[in-house]
């Protein structure tokens, strides 16, 4: 087995980049010049939501490591849907679908984006699902899946 290189992985269209979020979140990319990517996240001691968005040509596969989150989406006549997800959970979130994710402290994610490749960046912020989503509290999301 040959290690590649950084150098020789970008010159093959694959880059790293890592960063950490304004909410403390440290988000760990690979990423491909042909649309897809790699992202493993790691919550900080503060749990929040993301910020709400979609995408016109990507499929995105998540999958919980470790901890818990809520999973918003909302649907084409406007109704919210929320999904408790806990540890060895996953789920699939396909082009046009509106959506967040509201992890808790410490959790552990890991996303795979694939399909796609004819919009460079394509993530485009859906403020109709921060106004619904935003305001719901931690207790109120651990309320709400006990209620089911």
């Amino acid at each position: 087995m040959k290690p590649i290189s950084a150098d020789e992985a970008r010159a093959l269209g694959i880059d790293t980049m890592h960063h950490q979020m304004d909410n403390g979140e440290r988000r760990f990319r690979m990423v491909s010049s042909d649309g897809s990517s790699y992202i493993r996240t790691e919550a900080s001691g503060a749990s929040g939501w993301q910020n709400s968005h979609y995408h016109q040509d990507v499929t995105e596969l998540y999958v919980v490591q470790s901890g818990w989150l809520v999973y918003a989406k909302l649907s084409v006549n406007g109704e919210l849907t929320l999904q408790h997800m806990t540890q060895g959970d996953a789920l699939i979130v396909k082009p046009l679908t509106h959506h967040n994710i509201y992890m808790s402290a410490f959790t552990v994610t890991h996303v795979v984006k694939y399909g796609g490749g004819s919009v460079k960046t394509d993530w485009f912020p859906s403020p109709e699902l921060d106004k619904l989503t935003k305001h719901i509290s931690e207790s109120e999301l651990v309320r709400r899946n006990h209620d089911v």
